[in-house]
C-alpha cells in the first residue's frame, strides 16, 4: 500500500479535489512541492472575483504550482461532481495518486496513528489527569483514526460535524470500515450550516484568540469550541488538549466575509 509517509515511487502527480478555498488544497500543494510531484486539483466552480484576485488558500496553492481547474469552466454546467470526474479521468492511471476530499481514505491512518503515538507519549506525564482530546471534523478521519488509538488506552475523542449532523459523521466513519471506539460526537442545540457565518462564531474565535493569543481556524474551530465550553460545564475537571486545526491562510478570506456581513454592527475588528 502507498502511504504518504513513504517516497511516492512512479507517482508524477496528485489528484484532489474540493472547493477552492479548502484547508485540504494548500496541504496538497506544499505535499507535492516536497515530493516533487505536480497537484493536480479539481474544483466545481470557483468565482471570477478569486481569479481576479487570488487569496488565502487558493493563492497559495497557486504560488506552490498547484494545478486547479474548475469543472463548471471546462465542461459546463452539466459537468460531474469533482470526485465522479477524477475517478473517470484518472482512477486507473499509475502516475497519479488520488487523495480524496477531507483526506478520507484509509491511507491516511498511518499519519493520524503518529500523532496519537505522540499525544501517548505527553499523557504519560500527565498523570493523575482526566484527558480528552478535542478537535472538529469534516470527514471525521482524524477524529476516527485518534480514537481507534487513544480510546483503548482511556483517552476519549470529543469531536463535532461541521458538515452535517451526526448521521452524517457516522457513515463517514462506516466508509471507513471502523465501527468500534468511535469518537463522541458533540452537538450544538441549533443547526449550524457548514460555511454560514455566524456571529457567535466569531465571537468565540475572537475572544479565544484574546485569552490564548493563538489564531484559531475561523471554519471549523468555533463551532467546536461552543460544543466544547458547553460539554466543560458539565465536566469541569477535565484536560482537554486540543488539536490546532490549521487553516489559518483560509482565515483571509473568513474574515473579509464576516465583515461584509457585520460591518454595520459592533464587532471589534
Amino acid at each position: 500500500m502507498t502511504t504518504l509517509l513513504q517516497p511516492l515511487e512512479g507517482k508524477t502527480r496528485l489528484i484532489g479535489w474540493g472547493s477552492a478555498q479548502a484547508n485540504s488544497l494548500t496541504s496538497l500543494a506544499a505535499l507535492a512541492k516536497i515530493k516533487g510531484l505536480q497537484l493536480t486539483f479539481y474544483v466545481d466552480h470557483k468565482p471570477s472575483w478569486l481569479d481576479a484576485k487570488p487569496m488565502g488558500n487558493y493563492r497559495t496553492a497557486l504560488e506552490l504550482g498547484a494545478e486547479v481547474i474548475s469543472l463548471q469552466e471546462t465542461i459546463g454546467p452539466n459537468a460531474p461532481h469533482p470526485s465522479e470526474f477524477v475517478i473517470q479521468e484518472h482512477g486507473d492511471d499509475p502516475d497519479c495518486l488520488i487523495i480524496p476530499e477531507g483526506g478520507h481514505f484509509e491511507q491516511a491512518k498511518e499519519g493520524v496513528t503518529q500523532l496519537a503515538n505522540e499525544i501517548l507519549s505527553w499523557s504519560r506525564f500527565e498523570k493523575g489527569r482526566s484527558i480528552k482530546v478535542a478537535l472538529p471534523s469534516g470527514t471525521g478521519t482524524t477524529a476516527l483514526y485518534l480514537s481507534q488509538v487513544l480510546k483503548p488506552q482511556g483517552i476519549e475523542v470529543l469531536t463535532c460535524p461541521c458538515v452535517s449532523g451526526r448521521d452524517y459523521l457516522l457513515k463517514q466513519f462506516t466508509a471507513l470500515g471502523e465501527t468500534d471506539e468511535l469518537p463522541t460526537i458533540l452537538e450544538l442545540d441549533t443547526k449550524h450550516h457548514f460555511g454560514k457565518l455566524y456571529k457567535q462564531d466569531y465571537e468565540i474565535w475572537q475572544a479565544l484568540q484574546e485569552e490564548t493569543h493563538i489564531e484559531f481556524d475561523l471554519l471549523y474551530d468555533p463551532m467546536m469550541w461552543r460544543c466544547l465550553l458547553h460539554w466543560l460545564e458539565a465536566n469541569p475537571d477535565t484536560t482537554i488538549l486540543y488539536v490546532h486545526q490549521g487553516g489559518l491562510l483560509g482565515n483571509e478570506t473568513m474574515l473579509a466575509r464576516y465583515r461584509r456581513k457585520y460591518c454595520d454592527q459592533q464587532i471589534d475588528w
